[in-house]
């Protein structure tokens, strides 16, 4: 075998391991979920049913992009959906956070039985979840490393199914597959940091408002930390995109 014939054949090989390494991956994760016993029969219970929901909502299934925006306050958590990054979200369905712990304010310290505020992403996927199903949250975020205790912030938030809490935000078994299922999509689509905003309040609702004000009447730091994380909500609503968003070395959000 000449040299150059040689080459050839090697760079060929290359090329179709890197196609199959591709292609293998292409579905690896979606299919490592539903290997578990837990997930795939939520596959099978829900996903028929959320494919008739996206379609009677004029959605493409399945969603490549998800984006979760909780209230706790209101006791909502919102699921949207988009395909990519030039179109705007648009809300497929608003879930009740069935049971809170702690009160309004942004989680400091291991123990505090806090639900964080502020900006995160999935950072974990637990099928075989104490409570069904669970996605975990990158608690503690930079902002959270700046300005919670530095030995013991605290750890393990997630979105769970069954109806208790001790910081997490617990939505029942039924509603948490179906948001399992839309995560499982959208990382398997390629989303690596599927978004997850906590606020204390919907800022759109004066009775939410009113309470928020009432609460941090006293607290001249939470007062400036609502107002600052307000700025994301107040983008989205606008934009139905979400905006960039960094840390200062205050340990405040910055939004472009």
């Amino acid at each position: 075998m000449s040299p150059l014939t040689f080459a050839s054949m090697r760079c060929l090989l290359l090329l179709l391991a890197v196609l199959v390494f591709e292609g293998v991956t292409a579905q690896s994760f979606l299919d490592q979920q539903r290997a578990n016993a837990r997930v795939a029969g939520a596959f099978k219970s829900k996903e028929d049913t959320l494919k008739k929901q996206f379609a009677q909502k004029g959605l493409v299934w399945p969603p490549k992009q998800v984006y979760l925006r909780s209230f706790k306050y209101d006791s909502q958590l919102e699921i949207w959906v988009r395909n990519t990054n030039k179109e705007q979200f648009k809300l497929f369905k608003t879930y009740k956070v069935c049971a809170l712990s702690g009160a309004l304010g942004p989680k400091r310290v291991e123990g505090d039985y806090q639900v964080p505020e502020g900006f995160y992403n999935i950072s974990e996927f637990k099928p075989y979840s104490e409570y069904h199903l669970a996605l975990g949250l990158n608690y503690p975020n930079a902002s959270d490393a700046l300005l919670s205790d530095s030995v013991k912030p605290g750890s393990d938030i997630y979105i769970h199914g069954n109806c208790i809490t001790v910081g997490c935000i617990p939505i029942k078994d039924d509603p948490i597959e179906e948001v399992y299922i839309l995560a499982t999509h959208a990382k398997n689509n390629g989303q690596d940091f599927i978004p997850v905003h906590v606020f204390p309040v919907r800022y759109n609702i004066p009775k939410s408002v009113e309470y928020l004000l009432k609460v941090s009447s006293d607290d001249k730091y939470y007062q400036k930390f609502a107002i600052n994380i307000k700025e994301v909500f107040d983008y989205f609503e606008f934009n139905k995109k979400l905006p960039v968003i960094t840390v200062n070395s205050k340990g405040e959000y910055v939004v472009f």
